[in-house]
């Protein structure tokens, strides 16, 4: 039975009419400051101390001006003279111009439909890594992860789909860009954004590599003893993509090709006599001390899915990145070396020994990413680095 409710009874806080809402604390602002004006002593008005110096000013711009028009090549070789660049280009007096880096392919927004075109084979050089190669015209570095803009999807919205995607875009540049990662040292910051099962047998890997273990599945590193970055630059060329996982959540999709250039480490890689892991500490290549400038690339490709669950509905910590299914391809590399390295071709060094793993099937463009890569486990033949 219900209970009937006493009309003189006071109204519970919640049932209560809302309050007009007023600020917790009200701020006051002073006047601005006045200066007295100065008062005559011998009872005159104040005289006017303001000058109008502005028709002067405007007389002199306007003769500039003329003058400027009259004589323009004058003009622009007085200032390249006299402040050392163009008159847009922002320099200072006297500094030498420094070129912007021009960028001729933009990163990717989707998959491509053909693989690049080939380049004229030139050898690549400390000071021209890149020639010959597909990725000269490719964009570098961090910059050339282009994501696409974040909208609701699954159980997400917008703002957190743009944030999961800047999750993946960090890890891609922790796992492969990193030029102390990839220069030998440990991928910490990669390790750090990885779920518990991923990281644990990602560290694993790392303390225990073998060829069933391998931390190259994850992480682009190379043995400082034997194979040196020639520079900081990596390129880079690919996509990402994100659709909906249903009632769990987001999948994101990234498909990225990174090219390396190298010159070899102080010691020799054959397979015959894999080196065990060493430093992380930058090394210089004998062939440089002896004079040489040639150098080799490294072309890897890594496909790699990431599943964002619900948490509101799954025990996961949104902090964590959860890689789904994942497949890496590397180019110009021996296969199953099983050290923990990317171990590169040298043609200078390959002579005193052969892949144990020869090399099988048709020749490969490992440029090419307009196909998905092939699932078969084969060390196959590239066509170019």
């Amino acid at each position: 039975m219900p209970i009937a409710e006493d009309p003189d009874s006071p109204t519970p806080p919640s049932e209560q009419e809302p309050q007009q809402w007023r600020p917790p604390t009200e701020i006051r602002r002073g006047r601005f400051q006045r200066r007295a004006k100065p008062v005559d002593p011998w009872g005159n008005p104040a005289r006017r101390t303001k000058r109008n110096w502005q028709t002067p000013v405007f007389v002199l711009l306007a003769v500039s001006v003329v003058l400027a028009g009259l004589n323009v090549d004058r003009l622009h070789s007085w200032y390249t003279a006299n402040v050392g660049g163009t008159p847009d280009s922002g320099g200072a007096a006297g500094a030498p111009m420094s070129p912007k880096p021009i960028t001729t392919q933009a990163p990717e927004t989707a998959a491509p439909t053909a693989a690049p075109s080939t380049e004229a084979p030139d050898n690549p050089t400390v000071d021209h890594p890149w020639a010959g190669s597909p990725a000269l015209d490719w964009p570098a570095g961090a910059d050339a992860i282009a994501l696409p803009p974040g909208q609701a999807t699954g159980t997400f919205g917008a703002d957190e789909v743009t944030a999961k995607l800047q999750m993946v875009k960090s890890y891609l540049v922790a796992t492969n860009l990193d030029p102390k990662v990839v220069a030998g040292g440990t991928p910490q910051a990669a390790l750090d954004m990885m779920d518990r099962t991923e990281h644990d047998d990602a560290l694993a890997a790392l303390a225990h590599p073998s060829a069933d273990h391998d931390p190259t599945t994850w992480f682009s590193r190379f043995n400082p003893r034997t194979a040196v970055p020639a520079s900081d630059v990596v390129k880079v060329q690919g996509h990402t993509s994100f659709e909906s996982d249903g009632a769990h959540g987001l999948l994101v999709h990234t498909d990225y090709t990174y090219v390396y250039a190298l010159v070899p480490g102080p010691e020799v890689y054959f397979p015959s006599s894999s080196p065990s892991p060493g430093s992380s500490a930058k090394a210089v290549g004998w062939l440089q001390q002896n004079g040489s400038t040639d150098v080799t690339r490294e072309i890897v490709r890594r496909e790699q899915d990431f599943r964002f669950a619900d948490p509101a509905r799954y025990d996961v910590d949104p902090a964590k990145l959860y890689l789904d299914k994942g497949q890496s391809s590397m180019g110009n590399t021996y296969c199953e070396v099983g050290d923990g390295w990317l171990e590169p071709m040298f043609p200078q060094t390959n002579a005193g020994g052969g892949d144990p793993n020869t090399p099988s099937g048709s020749p490969r463009d490992p440029y090419d990413h307009s196909q998905p890569l092939p699932n078969d486990d084969k060390c196959g033949t590239d066509s170019r680095s």
